[in-house]
């Protein structure tokens, strides 16, 4: 039995975007999101990388299409929403995890790399989010959910450009909170610290390096997939409808140590 103060946290009914879905953060997104009830798009580099993901989530019972999102080339990004938008007939939540930072010290950053980085994480972000608002718009409802980093608010060393764009996208997602409110959109990010996907084993398998890591998270582990995927669900849930513009730090306490 539910009552006005029982908090709601299932999406039942909703339908919801994942960009770069297809492993790690953004596949554990796209699985608890639809574990909560939603049906779910997963943006993918090709739609053959999406098959897999698309198939597990029909097996719980919830609708799944795969979309092919490159952030570098903005024409399949409004051809996916609008893929996306006539299959479903809207799309109540955006989560934008695709990103990337290649690493080199600050002295050694070539063009490539800084292009690469900002049109991915800034611009790719960006005019995905806003193809999705325009509907949300017109809909007069939305959630949309930025995967940010740790990077955004703490200085990593030889992560210059990364913490740039993420810092960034922090700002961008107060801008859109304070903008879009008005049309009962809320706009939100989440910050994880170091979370063990495949991107991230290599480095995390060096001692030294993991000791290093450890040493930042006074609750002393490295985060999992799950950890952020719940805070997104959170967010895009009917208990977070009060909350925009806000930038929910998941790193174990690295940022306040």
């Amino acid at each position: 039995m539910t009552n006005e103060f029982t908090p709601k946290f299932d999406l039942a009914d909703k339908v919801v975007l994942v960009t770069g879905a297809s492993r790690g953060i953004g596949r554990a997104c796209a699985l608890a999101c639809a574990g909560s009830g939603a049906d779910v798009i997963v943006g993918v580099r090709s739609a053959a990388d999406g098959a897999d993901l698309t198939a597990e989530i029909e097996r719980m019972g919830m609708r799944a299409l795969a979309v092919q999102m490159d952030l570098t080339d903005l024409a399949t990004v409004r051809k996916a929403v609008a893929d996306a938008h006539a299959a479903f007939g809207r799309i109540d939540v955006l989560v934008n995890n695709v990103g990337l930072g290649p690493e080199n010290l600050a002295e050694n950053v070539t063009e490539a790399d800084f292009d690469l980085t900002v049109n991915v994480n800034l611009k790719g972000t960006f005019f995905t989010t806003q193809e999705v608002g325009r509907l949300m718009i017109e809909q007069k409802s939305g959630r949309i959910i930025n995967i940010s980093s740790q990077a955004g608010t703490v200085a990593l060393k030889g992560e210059a450009i990364y913490c740039m764009t993420k810092a960034a996208i922090n700002h961008l997602t107060r801008c859109l909170a304070a903008e879009w409110a008005q049309h009962k959109i809320t706009v939100n990010s989440v910050a994880p610290t170091f979370i063990w996907t495949d991107g991230t084993q290599p480095s995390l398998a060096d001692p030294e390096f993991h000791r290093h890591v450890l040493g930042h998270i006074p609750l002393g582990r490295i985060g999992d997939p799950i950890d952020v995927a719940g805070t997104v669900v959170f967010l895009a849930s009917p208990a977070a409808s009060l909350i925009t513009g806000a930038n929910i730090l998941v790193d174990g306490g690295w940022s306040v140590a």
